[in-house]
């Protein structure tokens, strides 16, 4: 389709080793418009990670497996590209911000040849004042000072470094950004002015993007769609209007808004989602959430819930099979505390 930029359809990945194999992603499916903001929220483990790099073809070589599915970017099959498309394609049209800038960075190389490095790949007949007016306009565009791009990654604080990522990400000014939790090392308030400049920049830049997070109050600030994913599935996706309004959802995704702290409330513990995801070297064999879930049914234990859809929005669950059933309870209540947590 013209406005897509992404489509991926049922991806399986595996990493399998001599001991085990490990059922890292089952089945998802995505799409991202062009321009849109997709946002890829749930646990660590889920397989959010996992579906990022095998966009990008980066998966472990000796382990990472992908068993079926496919990626379509712009109409390219990104499964069948070769290597050397592959590495044409890697930071000029599609760039990926990893979650760690301190380990991101080479600590020998001052952040101007990091991105003089970036511009270079792509194009090696550029020259050097064309490189270094380019270098400094990237560095002006996340709101580093131009004249910094001699020092070294030491010289900088987490934020001013996750801002250099960034800056790498978007010097060959990329049709899709993949940000893989890239405030999780920050503390909140560098958190907020590292989201506002992603922001600017998406909507100055005209880049689509794919958000993986843990955290729904980035979901709820930049992104335009949602996927909830949990062991390596899709449970709940759509609009984040979808999402997060009251209504139908997802027991995870209740259990997921059920942890916000309510700065109101007078509770003494927080609700969280009881019980461990499951080891993805031995999933369930129904609904992969079933033994977390207060819902849970004889049939969630063994038979694998098939995705209701109504208008944008798609739920894998056996409580929605049919009938209208569910409580909003939940999701509203996480909502409310959501708001007013905005609010202050």
């Amino acid at each position: 389709m013209k406005d897509t930029i992404l489509e991926i359809k049922d991806l399986s990945v595996i990493y399998k080793t001599d001991l085990e194999t490990v059922e890292a992603v089952n089945g998802i499916s995505l799409t991202i418009g062009k321009g849109k903001t997709y946002g890829l929220v749930g646990e660590t483990g889920a397989g959010k990670t996992t579906t990022a790099l095998s966009i990008l073809r980066l998966l472990p070589a000796a382990t990472g497996r992908v068993l079926g599915g496919s990626i379509q970017f712009d109409g390219e099959d990104v499964l069948s590209l070769s290597e050397s498309d592959m590495c044409a394609l890697r930071g000029r049209r599609i760039a990926m911000v990893f979650q760690d800038p301190m380990t991101s960075l080479n600590p020998v190389m001052t952040v101007g040849d990091q991105i003089a490095e970036a511009l270079l790949v792509h194009d090696r007949k550029m020259g050097k004042e064309e490189v270094e007016r380019r270098v400094e306009e990237t560095l002006s565009m996340v709101g580093i000072l131009p004249s910094r791009k001699i020092e070294y990654p030491h010289q900088f604080s987490g934020g001013m470094k996750q801002r250099v990522v960034i800056a790498m990400a978007l010097a060959c000014e990329p049709e899709l950004l993949i940000a893989d939790e890239p405030t999780t090392a920050l503390d909140v308030t560098i958190q907020a002015q590292v989201l506002m400049m992603i922001k600017e920049l998406r909507n100055r830049l005209g880049t689509s993007m794919l958000m993986i997070t843990h955290d729904l109050g980035i979901v709820a600030k930049i992104c335009d769609d949602v996927g909830v994913m949990y062991a390596g599935e899709i449970v709940e996706s759509g609009s984040v209007e979808d999402i997060f309004s009251p209504g139908r959802h997802h027991p995870y995704t209740e259990g997921l808004f059920g942890s916000i702290p309510d700065l109101k409330s007078r509770a003494r513990r927080l609700t969280p989602i009881a019980g461990l995801m499951p080891d993805p070297t031995a999933l369930p064999q129904g609904c992969v959430f079933a033994p977390r879930c207060k819902k849970c049914q004889e049939r969630c234990k063994t038979v694998r819930p098939k995705a209701v859809t109504e208008g944008t929005h798609r739920i894998a669950c056996h409580l929605y099979g049919g009938q209208a059933a569910g409580s909003a309870q939940g999701i509203s209540g996480g909502q409310d505390a959501f708001r007013r947590k905005e609010e202050q």
